[in-house]
């Protein structure tokens, strides 16, 4: 059974940073792409970042490139988002997801395991 658990969330001023991680048990991040996605109130979920195996390719939407960075610790089996100069469009709720595909896509069908989710409250 495939299990991602995200955690690193929390409060930060504008201009602050959190680095959330996601946790994987019955898959193996490093075979496929993960993504994080976001969900603020109201809106729709958006793709922020996907990455495919330890050395792998890393994509970003064009709202936090240059900000964030996604990486793999393979020997922990663990997706990383660093997040940096946060805004307060950047409150939401954050979401790792984990494709059965090497291609890495902003495409939510794309993804077929979800965590349940961290919240990132950027404040003015």
């Amino acid at each position: 059974q495939v299990q991602l658990v995200e955690s690193g969330g929390g409060s930060v001023e504008v201009g602050g940073s959190l680095r959330l991680s996601c946790a994987a048990s019955g898959y193996t991040i490093s075979r496929k792409c993960m993504g994080w996605f976001r969900q603020a109130p109201g809106k729709e979920r958006e793709w922020v970042a996907a990455v495919y195996g330890a050395g792998g390719s890393r994509v970003y939407s064009d709202s936090v490139k240059g900000r964030f960075t996604i990486s793999q610790d393979v020997a922990k089996n663990t997706v990383y988002l660093q997040m940096n100069t946060l805004k307060p469009e950047d409150t939401a709720m954050y979401y790792c997801a984990a494709s059965l595909s090497v291609y890495c896509s902003a495409a939510i069908d794309d993804y077929a395991y979800w965590g349940q989710g961290t919240q990132v409250t950027v404040s003015s």
